[in-house]
């Protein structure tokens, strides 16, 4: 990956529904190059795909969860069983398998708290050792950019 791949993907993570004549303007490109190098970028994986950011509060989801988690368990019958029950939870966004002092952190957003005790219901099908959650009162940060 060279310094035109990163500026293009600099960019395209910046606005993702630049078409590809104004990408290759900016990055300074013909347009044939640089769909050559994005298509590059995909089958390499590096570029996964490319969504639309929503603003959860406008879609009624306004209370970000982050829920810690442990379990006495750590076989692959549970690991797996944990995996589908949070794959089946659409407000469920991140799950991570951490080191330290919890198992796992998982990042959910919802309407409410009935919502997040609702998720919280769900949650538990997997036979959890330990769950403690913390809510968001504010985000100061937030963003999907890598810095390249």
């Amino acid at each position: 990956m060279d310094k035109t791949d990163r500026l293009i993907l600099t960019r395209l993570q910046r606005d993702a529904s630049l078409s590809v004549a104004d990408l290759a303007e900016q990055v300074g490109v013909s347009k044939s190059a640089c769909w050559r190098r994005i298509q590059k970028l995909e089958d390499q994986g590096i570029i996964r795909g490319q969504v639309t950011l929503l603003d959860p509060v406008a879609v009624g989801l306004s209370l970000t969860v982050f829920i810690s988690m442990k379990t006495n368990q750590h076989n692959r019958e549970w690991a797996t069983q944990f995996r589908d029950v949070v794959e089946g939870i659409p407000g469920v966004l991140e799950v991570y398998r951490m080191g330290g002092d919890i198992d796992y952190l998982i990042k959910a957003v919802v309407a409410d708290m009935p919502g997040y005790d609702s998720l919280y219901q769900e949650l538990i099908k997997a036979d959890l050792f330990d769950v403690t959650a913390s809510f968001v009162m504010e985000s100061i940060k937030e963003t999907s950019e890598l810095p390249l």
